[in-house]
């Protein structure tokens, strides 16, 4: 072999291992496997929103979203569809996630997938400084990447693709704890100023997301840490409980109070504890398989629980009863939803995951470690995969807008027998009321939404196969496989 042969191998192979050496450390970062997740859930990320799960829940921010650009820009009066013929302004979480979308829309035009954009951006990020703040909690990196890939996986890997806010104000909380609690060790205004701002954001946009406050407490006790710092990080909460109050608890109820819509605001302690001791059985399903849907995940879940005590680690125990102690009370002011959403959950995972994390750590083979920790979040994304696709059965539902344009007008108001969910109202581009199969019977109720200026009974023969024609009073003006509807006058 020439010298020359012999340097085109010799480089040959030190490319091979240069690469091997690159893609060896890429594959050890978590930012790569963010990212890779991230990829995986912008499969289907422009669907319209049809998605069986939860589909009423993202119409609601969708309508808001919408009518900050077609109706009124202020952020103060949010507005939905389904507004019985009123002004649809709704008392509800404050809407930075829609202000977001609004900002969008404006540059490039209104569609309905930016929101799953936002949030899938924001929740990867939540990702990313979740794995920081374990690392800055004082846990091992093999802790932090197992932890951060067991939520990426969990139910936040459907969640955080749907135009909703509770991975979104996670998220944010996330990013404002990492640098709060830099700052209680670098003491940098800006980490404070972050802080304030990024939590107050937080709660604000879902009041679940303050739960992460109750960990600054051992912080606030170590007296190693300068009593200067503990006390501006604690004035530097004042703000999120002021605007939290003011918003949740007071524009909120004039809203509803003066335009009639309605706002969840929870229940009472008493009333909330005895529903949900009346139903333990799916309390714990919410718990156990939709938190990881995942028995892998589930499984390391409980050996670091009971490993955790075995071996006395202190930090970890004390994280795990106080973010407990703080979501039985949250539990308990929810009462019903809790166990009737599969989304009131999401809070609490990011504590479970650090569990799992823990668990799975204690493993000495590396090979056993990246077996179970790829079973775990393979399983958890394939238990969720439904949730990158639309049903075929479910395509028929965006037709609609395209059909009330050839009948009415955009001004027209409708009703639908959508049984209380907003959709097929926000897919037809129209405002007006939801009715049951039911009500399409009540001469009393139809006359009254006609009296208020409704136009079009329309019927999503899906949901009511067997009504008749007959059984209204008014003329129809279209018909086909899927919808029947009528206008309510001859004008």
């Amino acid at each position: 072999m020439s010298l020359k042969q012999y340097s085109i191998v010799c480089s040959a192979e030190m490319n091979l291992y240069c690469t091997y050496l690159f893609m060896n450390n890429v594959f050890k970062r978590i930012e790569f496997w963010i990212f890779v997740l991230f990829l995986v859930r912008l499969i289907g990320i422009t669907n319209p929103p049809l998605d069986i799960g939860q589909n009423w829940r993202q119409i609601t921010g969708l309508m808001v979203s919408r009518n900050f650009v077609e109706v009124d820009d202020n952020i103060l009066y949010p507005r939905i569809d389904d507004n019985q013929g009123k002004t649809g302004i709704i008392g509800m979480e404050f809407p930075s996630m829609n202000y977001l979308y609004f900002g969008i829309a404006k540059l490039f035009g209104y569609t309905h997938w930016y929101g799953r954009l936002i949030n899938l951006v924001v929740s990867s990020l939540g990702l990313l400084f979740f794995y920081k703040l374990i690392l800055l909690a004082g846990f091992k990196d093999k802790v932090a990447f197992a932890s951060t890939l067991f939520l990426g996986a969990s139910i936040w890997f459907m969640y955080s693709r749907k135009m909703m806010p509770d991975t979104y104000c996670i998220s944010i909380m996330f990013i404002g704890l990492f640098y709060g609690l830099k700052y209680m060790t670098i003491n940098r205004f800006y980490q404070l100023l972050l802080f304030a701002v990024l939590c107050a954001l937080a709660v604000l946009s879902k009041i679940p997301a303050g739960i992460y406050f109750i960990l600054l407490i051992p912080y606030m006790l170590n007296k190693r840490i300068a009593s200067k710092q503990r006390i501006m990080l604690t004035l530097a909460t004042i703000p999120t409980l002021v605007l939290t109050y003011l918003w949740y608890f007071k524009w909120n109820y004039m809203l509803s109070s003066k335009y009639g819509n309605w706002y969840n605001s929870g229940k009472s302690i008493h009333a909330g504890f005895l529903e949900i001791a009346g139903h333990l059985d799916k309390v714990f399903e919410n718990f156990f398989i939709n938190s990881f849907l995942s028995y892998t995940t589930l499984a390391v879940f409980a050996a670091g629980f009971v490993m955790m005590f075995v071996k006395q680690e202190k930090k970890l125990i004390v994280i795990f009863t106080l973010m407990l102690f703080i979501f039985l009370l949250y539990i308990f002011k929810s009462g019903f939803f809790f166990y009737h959403h599969s989304y009131y959950i999401i809070p609490f995972v990011p504590v479970m995951a650090l569990v799992a994390g823990y668990g799975i750590s204690l493993l000495r083979s590396k090979w056993l470690y990246s077996i179970v920790l790829t079973a775990g979040v393979v399983e958890g994304i394939a238990n969720q995969q439904h949730d990158l696709f639309v049903k075929p059965t479910e395509q028929y539902k965006m037709s609609i807008e395209q059909i009330m344009d050839k009948v009415s007008s955009k001004e027209d108001l409708i009703v639908m027998n959508s049984n209380g969910n907003p959709q097929l109202i926000y897919l037809a581009h129209r405002k007006g009321w939801n009715c049951t199969n039911e009500q399409l019977y009540d001469s009393v109720f139809l006359n009254t939404i006609i009296a208020q200026g409704c136009r079009f009974i329309v019927i999503d023969k899906h949901v009511a196969p067997n009504l008749k024609s007959s059984v209204l009073s008014s003329n129809q003006v279209f018909e086909n496989p899927d919808f029947l509807i009528f206008k309510t006058d001859k004008k």
